[in-house]
């Protein structure tokens, strides 16, 4: 059985079909080489000029509108732009600036900070990371400790980051912090745009797994910040938050991650000899269908979601079910792998090359990032379903 699932629906009209078979081609001609299936990370400098190919062609915000500098694609385009990106092993442009600070900005932010940091953000030429997680506030995000002190026309800023990725290469972060101590903890949080070259801030690089610097921790000591750099209201931040992280979830619940698992799970297993064993054929064809009927929901949610239609408990639902499933695909696959998985760093699949191992390492990110499928489980069972 020969089943592209990275294409999941095949219902595009004809524009469709004709903006689909663009994208292919121009994705096959104009990709650099050397980043197509590659089976490590790619970081930020190397990233740059295929997100400025993209930027340069206008689909690097396919989401965003028109009026500033977005494609305004249809929801059908955005999924056919984003099903060939993958389709192809091509990498998807980082989420930070064009998924959350972007967006945000867009939504909330004053006429001079979508002048100065929506340009740079569609280029590619800025990096941005999201200053959220502290130590003893991760998923618990209401606990951060951040302070935000205002002192006539900028706040004074301390405190510490954690597990910030691109972090690294980051030239500018978009940071929750503290800046009311009195009252609920959600109601003294601000949105902050801090540029990471200010004085005060100290950058120390983390190393993953998988042997990767991506993310890092950040101390800020005395940190004047402008406070034309405060995004919506004083004390607003927790509203702003929240829409970040519902997009974040969308994004790492999308079945994409565990689609091309799923198919590269059947080619490692035809590679290590797995696929002739009916057992693990009855285990790929159950999470098949599982992807099958989680699409036709992102897709129904996607559209909800556009429309600012998606009920409250749609954002955890992607993402813990998404999530999981892409990491039970990743574990499917070192499974099949058997001695080829741990005991070799990279396999040959074709004209590919894949690292088992650290794409296990990396599935985890679907599980914790943008918090963890245990505090989504929390957030349902409270503000869904009403349980104490």
């Amino acid at each position: 059985m020969n089943w592209d699932n990275t294409t999941l629906f095949s219902d595009d009209n004809a524009d469709d079909a004709a903006f689909r078979h663009e994208v292919r081609e121009w994705i096959a001609n104009n990709c650099p080489a050397g980043l197509l299936n590659r089976p490590d990370r790619v970081d930020p400098p190397e990233m740059k000029p295929w997100h400025r190919g993209l930027f340069e062609r206008g689909w690097i915000a396919p989401h965003w509108p028109r009026e500033y500098g977005g494609m305004g694609a249809t929801l059908k385009q955005q999924i056919i732009l984003y099903e060939e990106i993958n389709r192809a092993g091509a990498p998807t442009p980082f989420q930070h600036g064009l998924n959350l600070a972007g967006p945000i900005i867009i939504q909330a932010g004053t006429p001079e900070q979508k002048a100065r940091h929506l340009p740079g953000i569609l280029s590619g030429e800025v990096v941005w990371c999201q200053g959220y997680s502290e130590t003893g506030a991760g998923s618990d995000l209401a606990s951060l400790k951040t302070r935000a002190v205002l002192d006539g026309d900028h706040f004074v800023v301390n405190g510490h980051k954690i597990w910030t990725t691109n972090g690294p290469w980051a030239d500018w972060m978009f940071a929750l912090v503290r800046t009311d101590t009195e009252g609920p903890r959600q109601a003294g949080i601000s949105m902050l745009l801090i540029d990471m070259k200010s004085p005060g801030i100290t950058v120390q690089p983390i190393k993953s797994l998988t042997g990767h610097a991506e993310f890092a921790q950040e101390f800020f000591d005395n940190v004047k910040v402008p406070r034309e750099n405060l995004v919506g209201t004083l004390n607003g931040g927790w509203k702003l938050a929240n829409i970040v992280l519902g997009n974040e979830r969308f994004t790492t619940g999308s079945p994409r991650a565990a689609a091309l698992r799923l198919n590269k799970a059947r080619k490692v297993a035809r590679v290590s000899g797995a696929f002739d064993d009916p057992l693990f054929r009855q285990q790929l064809a159950r999470m098949e269908i599982e992807l099958l009927a989680f699409s036709a929901y992102y897709h129904h949610g996607a559209a909800l979601h556009a429309a600012g239609r998606a009920p409250q408990s749609m954002g955890p639902v992607m993402k813990v079910f998404g999530g999981e499933l892409s990491h039970r695909a990743a574990e499917l696959v070192m499974q099949v792998a058997g001695t080829l998985g741990p005991a070799v760093q990279r396999i040959a699949l074709g004209d590919d090359l894949h690292d088992i191992a650290e794409d296990l390492f990396a599935s985890r990110i679907s599980v914790v990032g943008g918090g963890t499928t245990e505090i989504q489980r929390n957030i349902i069972s409270k503000r869904v379903l009403d349980l104490p």
